[in-house]
């Protein structure tokens, strides 16, 4: 089985893989860190060298390579993951799969991604709370059709990790 976490940046997809993969004994493979294993470079190198539309092919190229595996694993996504290649019907059409979408505010979103902006190219640049806002807003009306396509959605915010794996875990059952 294969579980799969979607979501915006910023809301928890490889804390939460992490610990859940630990309880339940699974591998954990967090999608940008395999891109960057096999590609020997950071996303943003790959972004500013090649250009969106190459990493989206590669994206799309390791999806399905780790979706062919036969281990159990649990899968976080890239936040835009889904909403590229048809990646969204990969995840849907595969009887192995069963996908999250951990679903949080664009306040909470926003408040959350202002603390760590520096580590994240895409909103690194935006001088304010407001601007981080606008901007996550944007992109998640763009995406949440796709977010939305998830066997389940978890209400993750206000929840503790703790919580969240809990309401993954009782999903499973």
């Amino acid at each position: 089985m294969i579980i799969v976490l979607m979501g915006y940046m910023g809301s928890g997809k490889s804390t939460i893989g992490k610990q859940l993969s630990s309880v339940l004994d699974y591998d954990f493979i967090d999608l940008d860190d395999y891109i960057i294993k096999k590609e020997n470079r950071t996303i943003a190198n790959i972004f500013s060298d090649k250009g969106e539309i190459y990493f989206r092919k590669i994206e799309s190229q390791y999806l399905k390579e780790i979706l062919s595996q036969e281990n159990n694993v649990v899968l976080a996504l890239g936040g835009g993951t889904p909403c590229y290649a048809n990646n969204i019907e990969l995840i849907e059409n595969d009887e192995n799969v069963i996908s999250f979408y951990l679903k949080l505010s664009i306040p909470y979103l926003s408040k959350r991604l202002f603390s760590e902006k520096d580590n994240r190219p895409l909103v690194s640049h935006l001088e304010n709370l407001e601007e981080l806002q606008e901007f996550v807003g944007k992109h998640l009306f763009e995406r949440v059709q796709y977010y939305s396509k998830a066997n389940y959605t978890v209400e993750a915010e206000e929840k503790s990790v703790k919580d969240i794996i809990e309401s993954i875990l009782l999903a499973l059952i």
